[in-house]
C-alpha cells in the first residue's frame, strides 16, 4: 500500500480539535449538499479536506506551518487541478460560522450556474 495512504489513515485517526470540529460540518453533505472527505492523498501531500466535485482542497494550518512551505504545497495541490483555501486552527475555534460562509462562498464560485437559469433566477 502507498505510503500517503497510511500516512492519511494515521492523521485520520489522530486529527487535531480544530480538524475535528471542522470535519462535525463537512461531514455527511451537511455544508450545502457538498461531499467532502478528509485527510485525502493529493500528489505528494495529504490534503485535510477535499470537495472532489467542486475540485477544493480546505487546509488547516496550526504553528508548525510556514509560509514557504504552505506555498509550495498550495502549488502542487493546484497542479493536480484543485483550488486551495487555508484556514488558522484559531479561526476554526472561534469562528466557525466565518469559516463555513468562507468555504460556501468559494463552492458557489467554483461551479456556474445551469444554463439557461431556471425561471425566477433570471436577472
Amino acid at each position: 500500500m502507498d505510503g500517503r495512504v497510511w500516512r492519511a489513515r494515521r492523521l485520520r485517526r489522530d486529527q487535531t480539535d480544530a480538524e475535528q470540529r471542522l470535519w462535525a460540518y463537512l461531514r455527511n453533505r451537511q455544508l450545502g449538499g457538498w461531499k467532502f472527505r478528509r485527510q485525502v492523498p493529493v500528489g505528494c501531500y495529504v490534503v485535510d479536506f477535499l470537495c472532489p466535485d467542486a475540485k477544493l482542497a480546505v487546509e488547516l494550518d496550526g504553528g508548525q506551518h510556514s509560509t514557504e512551505t504552505d506555498a509550495e504545497r498550495t502549488r502542487i495541490i493546484e497542479v493536480h487541478g484543485y483550488l486551495v483555501i487555508r484556514f488558522w486552527n484559531n479561526e476554526v475555534n472561534e469562528n466557525i460560522e466565518g469559516v463555513l460562509a468562507r468555504i460556501m462562498e468559494t463552492l458557489r464560485a467554483s461551479t456556474p450556474h445551469p444554463t439557461p437559469l431556471p425561471d425566477g433566477e433570471r436577472e
